[in-house]
Order: structure tokens, then C-alpha cells, then sequence
């Protein structure tokens, strides 16, 4: 059975780094990087809490380590993934109640996550500060 004509005159476009992706796929691609990078730092997190526990000794430890400048930095990074992994998890259980699946709504609300996780950033990064 012979092609479409239409599907045999596409153009192809192989280069990754070209592509211009919409709004709403580089928010669920980022979701699902912000969740694997959170997964990923789990088991940091939950050593930075045993041992800020253990004593108070090992609590003022921790505390002077995080009052680094480019550890504040890092948790910026790690709070602005949270926040990010909300909203876009937010926005996807919307999406599957059928909520905003008409393309209009779905590029809006992808912009909302981005505004959002980043507007949350900012106003944790000046209390940090």
C-alpha cells in the first residue's frame, strides 16, 4: 500500500537541538524532570534531616552549612523543582478531570506553572536573603 502523498513530501527534521517545542510540552518534560530530580535528592534530604536530629552539636552543623551562599543558591534550585512539580502536577490532574484540554487553555495554563513556580522562587529567595 503506497503513502499518502502528503505524508511523503514532510519535511524531516532530525536535529534535537532545532526544535522548537510548545509551551505545554516543555512544561510536562520539565515535570518530569523536576520529579526525577526530587527523587534523586531524597536520600540527601532525608541524611541532612537524620543528622540535624542526632544532636545539638551536629543541628549547628547543619545550620552553618546551610547559611552558605552557594548552598541557599542550590536550594533555590531544589525549591524552585518543587514548586515547579506542583503546579505542573496540579495542572496535569486538571487536564485528566478534563479540565483545559482545548489548546488555548492548555498554553495558558502551561504559562500559569512557569509564572508560578517562578514567582514562588523569587519570593523565597528574598526571604533567604
Amino acid at each position: 500500500m503506497a503513502k499518502p502523498k502528503r505524508a511523503q513530501n514532510r519535511p524531516k527534521n532530525l536535529d534535537l537541538m532545532t526544535i522548537r517545542l510548545p509551551t505545554p510540552a516543555l512544561v510536562s518534560i520539565m515535570h518530569r524532570l523536576s520529579g526525577g530530580f526530587l527523587f534523586l535528592l531524597l536520600p540527601l534530604g532525608l541524611w541532612v534531616w537524620q543528622q540535624s536530629l542526632t544532636s545539638a552539636v551536629e543541628y549547628q552543623q547543619i545550620m552553618s552549612i546551610l547559611q552558605n551562599r552557594a548552598i541557599k543558591i542550590f536550594d533555590l534550585i531544589i525549591f524552585w523543582a518543587f514548586s515547579h512539580h506542583a503546579c505542573a502536577g496540579i495542572r496535569h490532574l486538571a487536564l485528566d478531570a478534563n479540565l483545559g484540554l482545548r489548546l488555548k487553555y492548555a498554553r495558558v495554563s502551561s504559562r500559569v506553572v512557569l509564572f508560578v513556580s517562578v514567582m514562588l522562587t523569587i519570593l523565597l529567595g528574598s526571604w533567604l536573603w
